[in-house]
């Protein structure tokens, strides 16, 4: 035993074989037996005068402390700090030796902890208790702190002896913890006796951030059953809480982001997931040229890389968890340039997503030539940032940036892998968009290309019209309609459908279209024009898809349609209808009555070997026909009766003009975006009067040609168009020659003065005359030719009863 020479008299040294030590009132080791050195490896001269706080491995109990404090003997089990810098545990014990007028001194003994017996059980049980990873404090009844171990000392971060304090106080040091809610669920469980389990997110002195703790609070009953305090155990889920919370994101992106087909929208989701659980910022700039359906960047063994000049970025969303987004730089919708050394332009060029902290040296270079950028993020306190560029099938379409300033905690490597995750699934639905957006633009484009711009020069019927193409959802149809002029005065009114949406619906429409202009040409009747139309659609089917040629064409088709076909004529002031499964007509009558003439059925287009009929209706001068695709009176949020009801009343109640008419019906009948396409044709009919149109029989004979050409001269006169005269009577010489010649009586001769003259010769006879080249010494031949040289057009058009030859010419101006 080596002494100094102010040891304490009181002391006597232990046996040898226990290792024993004296420590000063300053704490300072005064003393070291053989039996310490034995123990810890230390020899005296390396322990003497040194404080015995450094042999300490651990922190001693909190009871320990407080009995030490109040000069009181102690004893218990104790982790010592070995030579060789491994932990010794001990059973120590702790003696006060006073001395007159000053603070004791301490005799201490320790020999090794055993581990068996039922003292060595008794220690294990206190060393569990001690060392549990999880945060354990014992209340009694009045809530007060009875009993604690080390990790809940670790989290308080306590310097003083926490023992005997209320939950109040004890707690008091963690931000964001519930002091009331945790103070209910305590009485709870005193009262009730029931074990309660809660979520709390709370920052700890010492931490950097809030963490996620799960807790339990239990009672402690007595034998008896009676409860006698609360103990409340907290365990630190912050990992597992934060991989939930990915998880959720990654959850939510998938169900919440590309719902529509619109590309603003699918962005504006992107950047509603991701500030819910993930970033206090996001915003999504897309390539220019992705707003319109185009590319801009194209993928390459280097990366992504600009097809023309530096990119242009259009703010498409923005989302923040503070109201108003006050960190945005870049209003909505407008456009933006990116340094070439910027973050957001190498994430670009590298295709791969990074993270930042706002004191990067490259995050500072690029704010430094942002000025209002920079004032932004410090006034928003941003700290931490991740770049993420959306890449889908091998084209770059923008940029998306992740800010965090509410958020604790900075991006970490996790947190990349989310940012990439969730950014790629956005980049797939907006690419999804894109291409949809370009493929519904080329099938806009094409389909108005077809329609009719304005009304052709016709005086039969006053049209009013609309097309509106269905929503980002469906995609453009093929509706169509058309106004057609004829001859006689007469106009053909069209309106179809066919089945489908996107380009190639509208290039069938196209096809249909010019087939329904091609035999109007012909004038034909409309029961014979949809027979024709359906063979078409039966080709066209056939030419899409081989197996129904095989199976001789008569299978039903992939490519179908509807279709109404009206022939008004202002003379007869009657119009003849056919239709092939398209809805039927509205016809409002000059009193403003509204009624839906039944029509012969007919079968959709496309079905082949199956009839069409026609019908006739007497429509008095100023009658209203609406002719109407399927879309106008069928929606999601009414049926087809109900379409109708309202079709019926705005038909009723009218307007100043049709053009006023057709926009209360679309008012009346559609939502913001209609589900389908939509065609809608007004025609208020108008009639010749009978002093416009001069009629008159012609006798079998050649004689009577004089004659006719006389009444025509005389009729002209009285017209005032007598400049027109010499043409008129070679034309009316033509073809009354060649109905006596080649036709059959009856004969008549028509004379219809309107915009222009219409000539008309009418026979019994099928055979049409033809257009042929006399030789030089043909003494006939020639009269046909000079009709078509000296009219504005001319032809054939067959009836029940024969044909009708007519001719057009354009009155002179005024």
């Amino acid at each position: 035993m080596h002494e100094t020479a102010d040891a304490p008299e009181s002391w006597h040294p232990s046996p040898a074989g226990t290792a024993a030590a004296v420590v000063g009132p300053d704490g300072v080791l005064t003393a070291w037996s053989p039996g310490a050195q034995h123990l810890l490896g230390h020899r005296p001269d390396e322990v003497l005068g040194r404080p015995a706080a450094d042999l300490l491995a651990a922190p001693p109990p909190p009871a320990a402390r407080s009995r030490i404090e109040d000069g009181a003997e102690w004893s218990g089990r104790i982790a010592l700090r070995h030579r060789d810098g491994r932990t010794v545990h001990a059973d120590l014990r702790a003696t006060p030796l006073h001395t007159a007028g000053t603070a004791p001194a301490w005799a201490v003994t320790a020999s090794p902890a055993a581990a068996d017996g039922a003292a060595g059980a008794q220690q294990l049980r206190e060393w569990a208790f001690a060392q549990l990873p999880i945060a354990v404090g014992v209340y009694d009844r009045d809530t007060r702190l009875v009993g604690a171990n080390d990790e809940v000392l670790r989290i308080m971060g306590e310097v003083d002896e926490p023992l005997g304090r209320l939950m109040a106080d004890v707690v008091g040091r963690c931000s964001g913890l519930p002091h009331d809610r945790l103070r209910d669920l305590m009485g709870h469980v005193l009262t009730a006796g029931e074990t309660v389990r809660a979520e709390n997110f709370v920052r700890t002195p010492g931490e950097a951030g809030a963490q996620a703790w799960t807790t339990v609070l239990y009672p402690l009953k007595s034998p008896d059953g009676g409860v006698r305090g609360v103990a409340i155990g907290g365990l630190d889920t912050t990992d597992q809480y934060r991989a939930r919370q990915r998880l959720a994101v990654v959850s939510a992106a998938g169900v919440r982001i590309g719902t529509t087909l619109d590309v603003t929208r699918t962005a504006q989701e992107l950047a509603d997931v991701a500030t819910e659980r993930f970033a206090d910022f996001v915003s999504v700039d897309l390539l220019d040229g992705v707003f319109h359906g185009t590319e801009a960047f194209h993928g390459s063994e280097h990366g992504p890389h600009p097809a023309l000049g530096p990119p242009v970025f259009r703010r498409a969303a923005e989302q923040s968890v503070l109201e108003g987004c006050p960190e945005s730089a870049v209003p909505h919708g407008q456009t933006d340039h990116l340094p070439a050394d910027s973050p957001m332009s190498r994430a670009l060029v590298t295709g791969r997503p990074s993270r930042h902290h706002i004191d990067d040296p490259d995050v500072r270079r690029w704010l430094a030539v942002d000025p209002l950028r920079a004032r932004r993020a410090a006034e928003a306190g941003s700290h931490s940032m991740i770049v993420a560029p959306l890449l889908a099938r091998g084209t770059t379409l923008g940029i998306v940036l992740y800010v965090r300033h509410r958020t604790d905690q900075d991006f970490d490597a996790d947190d990349l892998l989310l940012a990439e995750e969730i950014t790629a699934r956005a980049a797939l639905s907006i690419d999804n968009a894109r291409r949809y957006t370009f493929e519904r633009n080329t099938a806009l484009a094409l389909q108005r290309s077809m329609m009719p711009h304005r009304a052709p020069r016709q005086a039969a019927v006053e049209v009013a019209s609309r097309y509106l193409p269905a929503g980002p959802q469906a995609g453009v149809g093929g509706d169509w309609f058309d106004v057609i002029p004829l001859s006689g005065a007469r106009v053909a009114l069209v309106v179809g459908d066919v089945v489908g949406h996107g380009i190639q619906a509208s290039a069938t429409m196209g096809r249909l279209r010019t087939a329904v202009r091609t035999l109007a040409d012909v004038d034909i009747p409309p029961d014979e024009l949809l027979t024709h139309l359906d063979d078409l659609v039966l080709r066209l089917d056939r030419e899409a898809d081989p197996r129904t040629a095989e199976a001789g064409g008569r299978e039903a088709s992939d490519i179908g349609a509807t279709c109404l076909y009206a022939v008004y004529d202002p003379v007869a002031r009657r119009c003849t209808l056919a239709r092939a499964g398209h809805p039927g007509p509205a016809v409002v009558r000059p009193g403003g009555a509204v009624h839906f003439p039944e029509l012969p059925a007919g079968p959709p287009l496309g079905l082949g070997g199956l009839p069409f009929e026609s019908a006739e209706l007497d429509l008095p001068e100023g009658s209203v026909l609406a002719l109407f695709t399927d879309g106008l009176v069928e929606s999601l949020d009414h049926d087809v009766d109900n379409g109708i009801d309202r079709l019926t009343r705005a038909l009723a109640r009218g307007g100043p003009s049709l053009e006023q008419t057709c926009d209360d019906i679309l008012k009346l009948l559609l939502p913001e975006t209609p589900s389908d396409d939509i065609a809608l044709l007004l025609a208020r009919t108008r009639a010749l009067d009978a002093s416009q149109v001069a009629t008159w029989d012609v006798p079998p004979d050649p004689a009577a040609v004089s004659h006719a050409r006389r009444l025509a001269a005389r009729q002209l006169a009285a017209w005032g168009l007598g400049t027109a005269t010499f043409v008129t009577e070679l034309v009316v010489s033509e073809l009354v020659t060649n109905a006596i010649r080649y036709g059959r009586p009856p004969i008549e001769l028509r004379l219809i003065h309107d915009s222009s003259l219409i000539c008309e010769v009418s026979d019994m006879s099928s055979t049409a005359p033809h257009l042929r080249r006399a030789r030089t010494f043909d003494e006939g031949g020639r009269g046909l030719l000079l009709v078509a040289q000296l009219t504005q057009g001319w032809g054939t058009r067959h009836t029940p009863f024969g044909k009708t030859i007519w001719t057009e010419q354009t009155l002179p101006a005024g």
